[in-house]
Parts: C-alpha cells; sequence; structure tokens
C-alpha cells in the first residue's frame, strides 16, 4: 500500500506530499499521522505540499479535518509551501481550512510551531 512518510524532528512531525494525492492516500496518511501524533507525544505538524500543483476539495477538506483531529490530540497544525493556484483553488472551492495555519515554507513553519512550544 502507498504510504507518505512521516518524519520526527524533535516535538515536530513532518510530512511532506511529494507524490499526486488520491482520496484513498489521503484517508491513509490522516491515520497515519494522528497515530504517530499520539505515539510520539508530537505538539506540532507541519504538511508541505509544495509539491502539489492541485488541491481539490476532498484534499482540502482532509487537510482541515487532519488539523483538527491534531488540534483534539493537543498538536498544532501549519500547513507550508503552498503554491499559488493552490491556494486560488481553495479559495475558488469556498474552503477556508478552519484550525490551519499557514507559512511560505518549512523553516517559518517551524518557526511558527516553536512560538507554539515556548
Amino acid at each position: 500500500m502507498e504510504r507518505i512518510p512521516i518524519l520526527r524532528m524533535g516535538k515536530l512531525l513532518l510530512v511532506t506530499i511529494q507524490v499526486d494525492m488520491h482520496d484513498r492516500l489521503a484517508m491513509t496518511l490522516q491515520d497515519d499521522l494522528t497515530e504517530r501524533i499520539v505515539k510520539d507525544g508530537a505538539k506540532g505538524v507541519l504538511i508541505d505540499i509544495s509539491a502539489l500543483d492541485i488541491v481539490d476539495s476532498f484534499i482540502g477538506r482532509m487537510i482541515s479535518n487532519t488539523a483538527s483531529m491534531a488540534r483534539i490530540l493537543d498538536a498544532s497544525t501549519v500547513v507550508v509551501g503552498m503554491q499559488p493556484a493552490v491556494a486560488i483553488t481553495l479559495v475558488e472551492l469556498g474552503l477556508t481550512l478552519d484550525g490551519v495555519r499557514t507559512a511560505l515554507n518549512i523553516d517559518r513553519g517551524i518557526k511558527l510551531l516553536e512560538r507554539d512550544l515556548s
């Protein structure tokens, strides 16, 4: 089964999505990520979507739902590397990604999460 790797960086988890997301892969990622938040005691999650050219409404909702689940498990989520076309599409679809903060790149995303931890 295809899986997206989840890397641990101290109290943070980094997910870099470098493949075209399809619904089953998105659901597997959601399950894997929530399990890892609990297992590793993670306090922050970075989701790097810089390789994604397109995000449909399902993937947008999956990101939002994952952030909600992380928040319930006491972890903050930051989405990094969003392409302008993806941002435009999300707005056009009416998706607000509630509870999801964004940053231009991984470095800025880490700084945002580190502020939460201090």
